[in-house]
């Protein structure tokens, strides 16, 4: 077994001979077998460390604005660091390999990432609501639960997605090209290295310019943040729109590169569809609805709670017409539901008096369909159970919250693996929406059932990103879904005392330390909702009509004129963009026009450089701004 060249993996696809089946052609060119150690104690013990660190900071920069940071990029560079030095100090004879890194990275996101998802939205707006926090035997096991039913749902998608479509999942591409530069030998490899990490410095000057403001006293730290001069975001001066800045509805740019990176692997096509879809919406819709009423205040806030609707409808018709289209794919990742005897101490199943075919081999490592029933039986009887007693929730609702994630969980993945944002609070609002038609008055219903939502899609996605990171380096699929699931018990087991230490009360959100502005916006929606579906106005019942239509054309374009797909617009692309600040898709366009600039300019050193350069950008900004979260909550920054 090898890995194939860097040129076609890094860029997140394979290189498929015609005619060749795209899954037997990575399990003979790309799998690596038994080769070298995947998910051991150590991968598991490393993983829970960082991901413990990264918990918190992504709570903080959470509850700070409402986004949180990519998690498996800066695990793989600190596990790679402490193996070293863990290493010299001969605590360890070997540092992790190739693949336990990965592992270990699937384990650290998990803790990191995929149990705090809704801690800084549904359950922050819960509190705002209620006046108190909930128990915290209730908050750990609805923690848990969300983070198990979103792993799982993962399992029938990884097929679809990774291994035919072999979606870019851009911070996967990226953490696999970090994991091969960290591990590499040889002069093209030392090439990619050194563009990598000259690029990490890049990305980190950049966060360190815009968000270390102010520091206690004075000193070295002092005098590197009187340096600050990179403003979150800035606009074009004199430009306005109705009157106003164009910067207050949000067209300008942002100082930040994670996006302009994440763009330049995106492709063209995506992002100039991102990018009309932003312009159209920010500067003539939403003036438009604002002078309608539609939109009562200037702001991204105030906009989006009005375009996440036809945003939201657009990318769930299109995610799953796609996602039906591709019937006999599904019906595959669904076939021999309940999995096969295994020979004891073999990885391939065994049939008595027959041949173990490649088939059987490929099936043998992939994560059998029966982890995903049981799984998902057990987290729904379990959020049946705690939604019923702890919340009154009644079990029918519970059961539909499940189905409907599901669904909305096939549409998140796949805008993650598109466009590299999950859009875990416009699937959050779809079920907000249907909750106030099922429920219209119960405010706490409509919340959690959102919540399970929003943590299915938001766990599913970053497993399927950790996967790709797997699928390109040739690892174990089924032992990095263990990886990935380990994480969810030490994440939980960390952020629920830590979410009741930072907001004690009520009154610590909706302030200058903690604005929580996701928890604002599922709050006025809940509140809103609370009276009922006719309560929202007009302008969006019909923008999420209108969105449904173009969600069910766009995919039907593509069908119908496949030679000229690259000249459509991206669905889920220009649904993305109604939920998203303009200023995220103008960077991302920024960054594909440049890479498509860079192969025109020299191909081969576009091939070289291109996922180095962008992976390299990506994982020093976001390294250094939970540094940066960090020392703020040691009170270093204020």
């Amino acid at each position: 077994m090898h890995i194939e060249s860097a040129e076609t993996a890094a860029a997140g696809k394979q290189t498929v001979p015609d005619g060749v089946d795209p899954e037997a052609h990575w399990f003979k060119t790309v799998y690596q077998g038994d080769t070298m150690p995947q998910f051991t104690l150590r991968s598991f013990v490393m993983g829970s460390v960082i991901g413990v660190v990264m918990a918190a900071s992504n709570l903080y920069v959470g509850l700070k604005t409402g986004w949180g940071l990519g998690v498996a990029i800066t695990a793989c560079i600190l596990s790679f660091a402490l193996g070293r030095g863990l290493q010299a100090i001969g605590l360890f004879k070997s540092n992790l390999s190739i693949l336990e890194n990965n592992a270990m990275a699937s384990t650290a996101s998990s803790a990191g990432y995929s149990t705090g998802g809704t801690m800084v939205s549904a359950m922050c707006a819960y509190l705002l609501v209620k006046g108190s926090h909930m128990p915290w035997p209730l908050l750990v096991a609805w923690t848990f639960l969300l983070a198990v039913l979103g792993t799982v749902m993962a399992i029938p998608m990884k097929r679809q997605m990774i291994n035919v479509e072999q979606l870019q999942f851009p911070s996967g591409t990226a953490a696999a090209e970090t994991l091969r530069s960290l591990y590499s030998a040889g002069e093209e490899s030392a090439k990619k290295a050194r563009a990598l990490f000259a690029a990490m410095g890049v990305g980190a000057v950049v966060a360190w310019l815009r968000d270390a403001h102010a520091v206690n006293k004075a000193g070295v730290l002092g005098i590197l943040t009187k340096l600050s001069k990179i403003p979150a975001t800035f606009g074009i001066p004199k430009l306005t729109i109705a009157g106003q800045p164009a910067l207050t509805w949000t067209i300008g740019f942002e100082g930040s590169l994670i996006m302009v990176a994440a763009g330049a692997m995106m492709g063209l096509r995506t992002t100039a569809s991102m990018l009309a879809a932003a312009l159209l919406n920010y500067g003539y819709l939403a003036p438009k609805i604002h002078a309608m009423g539609g939109i009562t205040r200037i702001s991204y806030r105030g906009i989006v709670s009005w375009s996440l609707w036809p945003g939201a409808a657009l990318m769930v018709t299109s995610g799953l017409l796609t996602f039906a289209l591709q019937w006999r794919t599904i019906l595959r990742a669904f076939s021999g539901f309940g999995g096969r005897k295994t020979k004891a101490g073999e990885g391939a199943p065994y049939r008595e008096g027959s041949e173990i075919t490649e088939k059987d081999q490929m099936a043998a490592i992939e994560v059998p369909n029966s982890w995903f029933g049981a799984g998902m039986l057990f987290a729904t009887i379990g959020l049946v159970i705690v939604g019923w007693l702890g919340f009154g929730i009644a079990p029918w609702l519970s059961i539909i919250a499940v189905l409907l994630s599901f669904v909305l969980a096939i549409v998140a993945c796949r805008a993650t693996g598109e466009t590299d944002t999950t859009p875990v609070g416009a699937m959050g609002k779809i079920t907000q929406l249907t909750y106030g038609v099922l429920a219209p008055a119960n405010v706490t219903t409509n919340l959690l059932t959102a919540s399970i939502t929003a943590g299915a899609a938001g766990s599913a996605a970053d497993l399927l990103t950790d996967l790709k990171s797997g699928y390109l380096l040739g690892a174990n699929p089924r032992r990095q879904f263990l990886a990935q699931f380990s994480g969810t018990f030490v994440g939980t087991l960390v952020i629920v005392p830590l979410f009741y230490v930072l907001v004690p009360t009520p009154a610590a959100l909706g302030g200058d330390r903690f604005p929580a502005p996701a928890a604002q916006v599922w709050k006025g929606v809940a509140e809103a909702l609370s009276h009922g579906v006719h309560s929202l106005h007009p302008t969006a019942r019909w923008g999420m009509l209108i969105g449904g239509i173009i969600g069910i054309v766009l995919p039907l374009l593509e069908l119908a004129f496949p030679k000229h797909k690259k000249y459509l617009p991206s669905a889920m692309g220009v649904g993305l963009a109604l939920v998203i600040p303009a200023w995220n898709s103008v960077s991302m366009f920024i960054g594909a026009l440049l890479a498509y600039a860079f192969s025109r300019y020299n191909e081969k050193k576009a091939e070289t450089y291109t996922i180095p350069v962008a992976s390299g950008i990506i994982a020093g900004e976001s390294l250094l701004g939970v540094i940066i979260a960090l020392m703020s909550v040691a009170h270093l920054l204020e």
